[in-house]
């Protein structure tokens, strides 16, 4: 499939870290998504039903990147592929790519991510 739905840097709050300090002050943390699905009925209908309402998915995101604290950005990933799969039918396959450009390292970077891609 080579149709695609776009979302990138979708900025949420929220908790994720192994340290104590990094679950109770929390930083932001950028979302990308790469939604694969046939889009060639919605061009033709241009009806709002055959496609997904990615309004939708980054309020999904939200919620599950700003909701409950996990150790591991690839466990947040994870939830959200699984999450957008099971609430968006008509998505084929996704690539999730996480950031957390704040990650408590002792050098100095750019940006930390976990891309990952799921089909059904």
């Amino acid at each position: 499939m080579s149709d695609k739905i776009i979302l990138t840097g979708i900025e949420v709050f929220g908790r994720h870290g192994c340290s104590v300090e990094e679950q109770k002050l929390g930083q932001k943390f950028y979302v990308d998504l790469e939604l694969n699905l046939d889009l060639s009925k919605v061009g033709k209908s241009d009806s709002y039903d055959d496609t997904v309402d990615y309004a939708q998915v980054i309020l999904l995101v939200e919620k599950i990147v700003g909701g409950t604290p996990r150790k591991l950005i690839e466990t947040v990933a994870e939830d959200l592929a699984a999450k957008i799969l099971a609430e968006f039918e008509k998505v084929d396959s996704l690539t999730v790519t996480l950031h957390k450009p704040n990650a408590p390292l002792p050098m100095t970077y750019k940006d930390v991510a976990v891309k990952i891609f799921r089909a059904r």
